[in-house]
């Protein structure tokens, strides 16, 4: 965790945290990038605090973080986190003008979001379950591709809580306390009415969580993920399979049966198209692939 900061940072981090709501996840990472803000108004001069850095100066730190190797990736937010606060600054009359702003982010490559396809999720989901531990698995796994949920939102999940199998859906609520219900498909109903049922023999009484472990405690995001890699390659699928590769999968899969880019985006629950938009071109690679194989001049001599 980063140390002291300068108490406008702080101001804006309660915020943050009061009126966006923001997670704890998001907190600690807007904290470490305004904590290399007040390390680098330190390095200037220790009389010059993060609201009075210029564009130079900014630079320079920016250039400073390239030097130490971080990722672009990590820089692009860094220099996000110092815009978003010299905007607040700039909304609060603090500053005069937002020193952040003519600055750019380096570029980073585009990483697509790797799906499974059909295939593969029919491999690692009809698999038959042995003991009521992996009935608990598929109903966690089919629970993800059934209805694009994020891992905290999957672990987060209380009996009943807002879970509805007569109507076959489910309420979670995702990032920035944001409520959304989904559909819940046939298969993943089917699946945890059987691990419904067999829960009362792990979960004490008192327990609100939907998936219990074996001692009857809420698993824990990393136990999803190792019983989920566990999964695959009991299976053979002969690759590793994190949690995130079923909500994308997911999102692929809808978008490339129905086109309708707008009904995957409140699916997933995301804020903005944009980030929904990803996935049109996960659904252009499947075209290509298809087109590739398919046309009789597609093929370069």
């Amino acid at each position: 965790m980063a140390g002291e900061m300068h108490p406008l940072a702080e101001q804006f981090l309660s915020e943050l945290a009061i009126q966006r709501r923001a997670s704890h996840h998001t907190l600690d990472a807007y904290r470490r990038d305004l904590f290399r803000l007040h390390q680098l108004a330190l390095e200037v001069t220790p009389d010059i605090t993060p609201d009075t850095l210029t564009t130079t100066q900014l630079r320079r730190g920016l250039m400073q973080l390239h030097a130490q190797n971080l990722a672009p990736r990590s820089i692009a937010r860094t220099l996000s986190a110092w815009r978003s606060f010299y905007v607040w600054l700039t909304r609060r009359g603090a500053i005069a003008y937002n020193p952040a702003e003519p600055l750019k982010a380096p570029k980073r490559p585009r990483t697509l979001p790797k799906a499974l396809g059909t295939d593969q999720m029919a491999a690692l989901l009809n698999a038959e379950p042995g003991d009521d531990l992996e009935v608990r698995d598929a109903a966690m796994f089919e629970l993800f591709y059934s209805s694009g949920l994020r891992l905290a939102e999957l672990v987060s999940l209380d009996w009943p809580g807002g879970l509805d199998l007569t109507t076959g859906e489910v309420t979670v609520t995702g990032k920035r306390q944001k409520t959304r219900t989904v559909p819940v498909g046939g298969q993943a109903q089917t699946a945890l009415l059987a691990w419904v049922a067999a829960r009362p023999r792990y979960a004490p009484a008192e327990q609100t969580a939907l998936f219990t472990g074996r001692n009857g405690t809420r698993l824990s995001p990393r136990q999803v993920e190792k019983r989920l890699e566990r999964w695959a390659q009991q299976q053979g699928l002969g690759m590793q399979v994190h949690p995130h590769m079923l909500r994308h999968s997911f999102a692929s899969h809808v978008l490339q049966s129905s086109g309708d880019l707008r009904a995957v985006q409140d699916m997933l629950g995301h804020a903005s198209i944009a980030a929904t938009q990803i996935y049109t071109h996960l659904d252009f690679q499947h075209l290509a692939k298809i087109y590739d194989a398919a046309h009789p001049r597609a093929k370069k001599v």
